[in-house]
């Protein structure tokens, strides 16, 4: 008998290096390049769960991100199916979830740089197509880097500012000998420690301001640096607003939890009076600054890990850079409380909490009903994946989140269907029970993975809100006086659509007590369930068409 060992294939190292990074779920869908990869799957115990559509596979391994906190793993084929997933890359680009893309590219014995050949799924460059939607992409050249450049990959997609990185790996490198990534890569930098002079500047400023601010963004969250910021926020008597990205980052209930969107004019004089803003993990985006038409504050301080992305909408007097725990942590020992402000600015906020709630009442009756039956119903470690839609969006600008990564909302990109498939993912994260919004548009956008959910038993919780099309559009085309056109949709019989997978639906009209027992029942089931929902919402004035500081 032999001594030596059994060569080991590149489709197992990879595999293996997933394993090594502690991956426990990969979504993928199979071709006939990538197959050594499922081969390898089926003797690991790593879950493969097996998608419909590529793009699919990379909005499940972004929501199972924004969800656990840790990496999502995709593994397409090569040619369409790789570029199938670029509109979900972009996404995850966008909202920096880290995400590793893994595609099969063509052989590299028949590749001839610079020719076209004609090969099955070939394109001219298949690495550079996601070169613009990235942090890094990048090509395996041999079998003997394969290993070692899955962890690179993986690392660099969790490094600070994160991200989704794409790998190609020419389908001849699964089947031949691969060494092992056993050490083949060190561990990820440490970020710097800010500079000791700007952090002093920036407790003298704040420890000066008379009506200062703290704007926390999806970098704060994803440091964990809620309890941080939240000390700080108490110690200043600053209110605290957060993005999209940042929802949940301080509890509804604490004292400096601004209770609205910037977007809402009950909220907006908050910045507008500030002479202080402190951004914590933050770039000003468009979505959030209504294209920049917050005035730019007197004094601006920047807490982030990337001072080119943090300042290029808003140019900051002074820059910490750095781990925005650490930073806050470090603040807020420099900031001494102001005696009796605190009670002040609760008051205020709750007058605006007031405030903001009768404005929706007044604007949406419809909305105020399911924002209150979701905070009714739900536990507070329930995960809601919001897609593009109008319901959507009112969860995404007012939803009072309970905790960290228990929203998922595409802002982003703005991607149309990124709610089901996200929530695939998010719901296998194991952090909560998880219900998906979708309306009836995007949700048709990937219908498909019903099936996914019905194999897999997936006990995801999908409310459709059916408007008859895509309701935003047609709000934005009878805003601008036109009739609308090529807005409205056939759509099929969800709930029979549903129950063609074995899967339990209801129909419901609105958002009162049917709904409300529809989605208890559904959330406590521990099995999939669908509710579909006839209602047409107005959006809320988070959506550009509403924006109050437009002025038209």
């Amino acid at each position: 008998m032999s001594s030596e060992a059994e060569p080991v294939c590149g489709a197992a190292r990879l595999v293996e290096a997933l394993e090594q990074l502690g991956v426990t779920v990969v979504f993928g869908l199979p071709g006939v390049h990538n197959l050594p990869i499922w081969r390898a799957l089926a003797r690991s115990p790593i879950r493969l769960v097996g998608v419909r559509h590529e793009q699919t596979a990379v909005y499940a391994a972004d929501g199972y991100a924004r969800a656990s906190g840790t990496l999502g793993v995709a593994l397409v084929t090569t040619g369409p199916g790789a570029a199938n997933t670029l509109g979900a890359t972009g996404e995850a680009m966008a909202s920096s979830s880290p995400v590793l893309v893994i595609a099969t590219d063509i052989s590299s014995a028949l590749r001839r740089p610079g020719v076209y050949r004609g090969l099955l799924h070939e394109t001219r460059d298949q690495t550079a197509m996601f070169a613009p939607v990235t942090k890094a992409a990048r090509m395996v050249q041999h079998a003997g880097e394969l290993a070692a450049a899955v962890i690179d990959g993986a690392r660099l997609a969790q490094a600070a500012s994160t991200g989704p990185v794409y790998l190609g790996v020419p389908t001849d490198l699964l089947a031949v000998e691969a060494p092992s990534a056993a050490a083949a890569s060190a561990a990820p930098a440490a970020l710097p420690e800010p500079d000791p002079v700007a952090l002093e500047r920036a407790a003298d400023l704040l420890t000066a301001a008379r009506r200062p601010l703290i704007w926390a963004g999806g970098g704060a969250l994803r440091a964990g640096a809620g309890p941080a910021v939240g000390e700080l926020a108490r110690a200043l008597a600053a209110p605290v607003v957060t993005t999209y990205m940042g929802r949940g980052l301080l509890p509804p209930e604490h004292p400096c939890t601004v209770p609205g969107p910037i977007h809402a004019r009950e909220v907006g004089p908050l910045w507008d009076e500030a002479d202080v803003v402190l951004a914590v993990g933050t770039d000003f985006d468009a979505m959030m600054t209504q294209e920049w038409r917050l005035p730019v504050p007197p004094a601006l301080i920047a807490i982030t890990v990337d001072p080119a992305d943090a300042t290029k909408n808003y140019a900051a007097g002074v820059m910490l850079t750095g781990d925005a725990r650490a930073v806050a942590e470090l603040l807020a020992a420099r900031v001494p409380p102001r005696d009796g402000a605190l009670d002040g600015l609760v008051a205020r906020l709750d007058a605006i909490g007031t405030a903001v709630r009768a404005a929706v009442l007044e604007d949406e009756p419809q909305a105020a009903e399911l924002l209150d039956v979701m905070e009714r119903v739900l536990p507070a470690d329930c995960v809601v994946v919001a897609d593009m839609c109008i319901p959507g969006y009112w969860l995404g600008g007012y939803r009072r989140v309970p905790l960290p990564r228990k929203l998922a909302y595409p802002m982003g990109w703005g991607t149309l269907g990124f709610g089901f498939p996200a929530a695939l993912g998010a719901c296998l994260a194991d952090a909560g029970p998880t219900v998906c919004v979708a309306g009836d548009g995007g949700f048709l956008f990937a219908c498909g993975e019903l099936a996914t959910v019905a194999q897999a038993r997936i006990p995801l919780t999908l409310i459709v809100v059916d408007d008859g099309g895509y309701g935003m559009l047609r709000f934005d085309q009878e805003h601008a006086g036109e009739a609308p056109f090529g807005v409205d949709l056939v759509r099929p019989d969800f709930a029979a659509l549903t129950a063609s997978f074995g899967i339990d639906a209801v129909t419901v009209e609105g958002f009162g007590g049917a709904f409300e027992a529809a989605l208890a029942d559904a959330v406590g089931a521990g099995e999939p369930r669908v509710i579909v929902v006839g209602a047409r919402l107005k959006p809320p004035p988070t959506t550009s068409p509403r924006w109050y500081r437009r002025g038209d």
